[in-house]
């Protein structure tokens, strides 16, 4: 197997630890950049983040008690416009991750060729552990400490892990309070009765079925022949399976945090949807097929294999078990470099992230667009744009990948840095 090189120490000297997801982000970068043969400066440049904001803040809890919290926004570029992310409520929720989400954004909008740069945020909670009350304290707090970050013209955020448009409009409202009229494009994910767009909640997973469909179509396989596996079943996930399904393909087997089910003829996904909301959002004790392990799971003997829960899933220890044939990366770095490189010698295709889950900004843009104007589009005008643009980037980055002889995720790679680069030379260096 191909050992990959260590990374370059960032500008204080650190390295984040090896295996760590800010490791993953700068391994990927070093690579592409090396590969572009990026001058030093723009590749320092590329490299770090443009700001970071930690903040603690107090919330006023249901029993009288005051609690500290600590909350993240990062922005890593604003080369390509306002820089644009998620917000993450997670007890896990790190600075080197957030670092890495924020490029990884970067490159995303860049793929599918959006006028953003990248950005993510996040507060260290379990918000299962908080009341309505305090939750909607905690975001309003949060909003209001991060004043400095957020704008319709500088920083726009999304819902993320933990986070819903409900929390969207606690952002929107909160900031609109501060600046005294309503700004419904500060923030995107939105309910449609405060700006959002239609379209919008199911975006991510639609534009991973598009990838899906054209990784089959290249390959001349129907959709009818094909069996999916699907690891996490939230937003992003149970929209992939709900519209493979209704495309012919059979989900054989689904997992999240709780564990998994399986069928070999095929789960009945509307009843899996219906069980899961009853359940908490698990699809543990489905009645409707065999129970399975997460690992079981990723080494399921499908055809494709739906990556749609967190970072760093798939990793050297079992990136050797995995036998689907196209791996389709619904979440954000949920195959590590090392795993990479034993899929490619195993022949699976990987649908990188940067691509793969860009439906759910790109429809974002839409409704910051929408929102700017004031002027709304039909649902099935969204997905059409949707569904365009995704598979013009996924054309794209696999004419990148057969015209270099590099891996998709490569392409992907080459193809953002080099729309942020070309536009950070002609932008020129302030002062």
């Amino acid at each position: 197997m191909t050992t990959l090189p260590q990374i370059a120490p960032l500008a204080d000297g650190t390295v984040p630890p090896h295996g760590s997801t800010y490791y993953s982000a700068l391994r990927q970068f070093d690579q592409a950049a090396a590969f572009l043969g990026l001058d030093p400066g723009t590749r320092a440049f590329l490299r770090h983040p443009r700001r970071e904001l930690t903040v603690n803040f107090p919330v006023l809890m249901d029993d009288g008690s005051l609690r500290m919290f600590t909350g993240i926004r990062v922005h890593h570029s604003t080369i390509r416009g306002p820089s644009k992310g998620g917000i993450r409520f997670h007890p896990q929720v790190d600075l080197n991750d957030v670092r890495a989400l924020a490029m990884w954004m970067t490159w995303k909008c860049a793929v599918v060729n959006i006028p953003y740069g990248g950005a993510k945020g996040g507060v260290v909670v379990d918000p299962a552990l908080l009341s309505e009350r305090e939750l909607c304290a905690l975001t309003r707090r949060y909003t209001t400490e991060m004043m400095l970050m957020f704008g319709p013209e500088s920083d726009i955020p999304a819902p993320d892990v933990n986070t819903n448009p409900q929390v969207m409009a606690w952002i929107m409202d909160t900031y609109s309070m501060q600046k005294g009229y309503s700004v419904p494009a500060v923030v995107t994910g939105k309910p449609l009765e405060v700006g959002g767009s239609l379209g919008r909640l199911e975006a991510t997973g639609r534009g991973v079925t598009c990838c899906i469909l054209e990784a089959l179509r290249a390959r001349k396989q129907r959709v009818q022949d094909t069996t999916v596996a699907v690891q996490g079943f939230g937003n992003v996930g149970s929209v992939a399976a709900a519209l493979l399904a209704e495309r012919g393909a059979k989900i054989v087997a689904v997992a999240d945090i709780s564990g998994g089910v399986t069928r070999a003829t095929g789960l009945d996904i509307p009843a899996l949807k219906a069980y899961a909301r009853a359940h908490g959002q698990r699809v543990a004790g489905f009645p409707g097929g065999d129970a399975l392990t997460n690992a079981e799971l990723l080494a399921f003997d499908a055809d494709v294999l739906v990556l749609a829960a967190m970072e760093n899933q798939v990793h050297d220890a079992n990136a050797q078990a995995v036998r689907a044939r196209i791996i389709a990366e619904g979440a954000n770095g949920p195959t590590t470099p090392d795993a990479d490189v034993i899929l490619e010698e195993n022949d699976c295709l990987v649908i990188p992230d940067i691509l793969c889950n860009a439906g759910g900004v790109t429809v974002s843009y839409f409704e910051w667009v929408q929102g700017l104007q004031a002027h709304f589009w039909s649902e099935e005008e969204i997905n059409h744009r949707l569904e365009r643009i995704m598979t013009d980037a996924y054309a794209e980055v696999m004419d990148e990948a057969r015209r270099r002889r590099i891996a998709p995720r490569m392409a992907a790679q080459t193809l953002a840095i080099n729309r942020v680069a070309a536009a950070a030379k002609l932008r020129g260096i302030y002062p």
